[in-house]
């Protein structure tokens, strides 16, 4: 199944998606919104263009797996998400998916501008990949 992977922000949303066998997930990129219905239709777009049958969504937890106002916004975007793309949207906890990404992007030495531009997108891997690792755990996949 492919599935579309997103990393919320309040301007940049990171985007990756998997293949049909969900064996790997590649970034898509960022889209660059602040308005939460324009980027719920950006991303319904992209959902459509990879024909993605499911999206997952960061959903930001303190550390103590608590969630704050941010989890709430998170929350009242992915029922946007849904509304605008007709596909089931899954809720996948991110904590840590930044600062992962920090590391990634630390060692292949991504700098600058470009480091800015791809962080969200590696946080979107990331958070697509934990998901295609829980679905095989619980035997969701299809072989």
């Amino acid at each position: 199944m492919v599935i579309l992977s997103v990393d919320y922000g309040d301007v940049r949303t990171g985007v990756a998606v998997c293949d049909k066998k969900e064996m790997l997930a590649s970034p898509v990129g960022v889209v660059t919104e602040r308005r939460a219905e324009r980027l719920a239709e950006k991303l319904a777009a992209l959902a459509k263009e990879h024909a993605a049958e499911e999206i997952a969504l960061g959903l930001p937890k303190n550390m103590d797996g608590t969630e704050g106002f941010r989890a709430q916004a998170v929350r009242e975007f992915a029922a946007l998400l849904k509304e605008a793309c007709g596909l089931p949207v899954t809720l996948r906890d991110e904590r840590l998916t930044t600062v992962s990404a920090h590391g990634y992007l630390n060692a292949t030495d991504t700098r600058g501008k470009k480091r800015k531009e791809t962080v969200d997108a590696v946080s979107a891997v990331i958070i697509l990949e934990d998901y295609l690792r829980y679905r095989k755990n619980a035997g969701l996949t299809e072989d």
